[in-house]
């Protein structure tokens, strides 16, 4: 006997991504982003307040990397440098890369990883928004950090202000620091090519370039070390929520290109005229009557056979 499928439960193929509408949606949530962490601001004493709670947490925790690691990457410029460019550039590079790469040759998941993408860094930005938070590099020098970028300023395109290009540091906001995305972000790279890349080489660089950037963004004291570990938080709960997301986004799309009901019509129904049906024979409705009379009772001889119905012999 075939087998037969409920209807509605059938699963629609979905089709392939399109990158003239992916790539206005990802740069529509990046221009958000970035115009987000300009407005959340916040006033420099609250962000300050907050950079110093988070150092204060960490040594009642006895965690102190930032420290040893900022030392080393300025005194050792052959170290520092390289950092500079890990942080200025590759976050811009390596996260786009991977959802190129994701899109051609990894398609049945490439949704999925764009949600997750999409979803975390609006959840970072709520946190730049609810908790403006100083870097270790703008503390007051008596707290032991040095702003790598600004001592080796002369060797990249970046100012002393920011990882912004020079000249244009006041336009993002340096208060950014909780959680860190660069760390979020990486994680996400390494998570995908651990997951999906299918060489031995691709598994390793998941691994090293979210363990590199979690040193380089602490070294460079642009973050804490809870910065880190708040931008991997920020990252599974993106990912927990990919998937409702996801639905949601399904069941609207179904809801909105559902086609109305057709209008109601007569033809096929057996009621016509104001509710008089034909009966064999008959051409229009209320023959019948016509062909009995006004005066013709419901024990009149049956007239109505139609045309072609023989005559009784009189």
């Amino acid at each position: 006997m075939p087998q037969t499928e409920t209807p509605g439960t059938e699963v629609a193929l979905r089709p392939r991504p399109r990158w003239w509408t992916e790539l206005p949606l990802i740069l529509l949530v990046y221009g958000c982003y970035s115009a987000g962490r300009l407005l959340a601001r916040g006033d420099v004493s609250g962000a300050v307040d907050h950079g110093l709670a988070i150092l204060r947490i960490e040594k009642t925790l006895h965690l102190n990397p930032e420290h040893p690691l900022n030392r080393l990457f300025t005194r050792e410029a052959w170290l520092g440098v390289p950092a500079d460019f890990w942080y200025a550039s590759l976050h811009y590079l390596v996260t786009p890369a991977v959802l190129v790469w994701l899109f051609r040759a990894r398609a049945p998941h490439y949704r999925a990883a764009r949600t997750w993408l999409l979803a975390s860094t609006f959840i970072g930005l709520i946190g730049f928004t609810l908790l403006p938070t100083c870097p270790p590099r703008l503390l007051d020098a008596g707290h032991g950090f040095v702003d790598t970028m600004a001592q080796y300023s002369s060797y990249g395109w970046w100012g002393g202000e920011a990882s912004a290009p020079r000249g244009l540091g006041g336009m993002t906001n340096q208060y950014a620091a909780m959680p860190s995305l660069h760390v979020g972000w990486a994680l996400w790279c390494g998570v995908l090519l651990w997951r999906l890349g299918g060489t031995r080489l691709t598994k390793v660089l998941g691994v090293v370039y979210p363990l590199v950037t979690a040193i380089v963004v602490m070294g460079t004291a642009n973050h804490y070390l809870l910065d880190a570990v708040a931008g991997v938080a920020v990252m599974g709960v993106g990912h927990l929520l990919a998937a409702p997301l996801m639905r949601a986004v399904d069941r609207l799309r179904a809801r909105l290109s559902r086609p109305a009901a057709p209008a109601a019509s007569g033809t096929g129904s057996p009621i016509v005229s104001a509710g008089c049906q034909t009966s064999a024979g008959e051409r229009i409705p209320r023959q019948r009557e016509s062909r009995l009379g006004p005066a013709a009772g419901p024990d009149a001889p049956a007239t109505d056979a139609g045309e072609g119905a023989p005559t009784p012999a009189r």
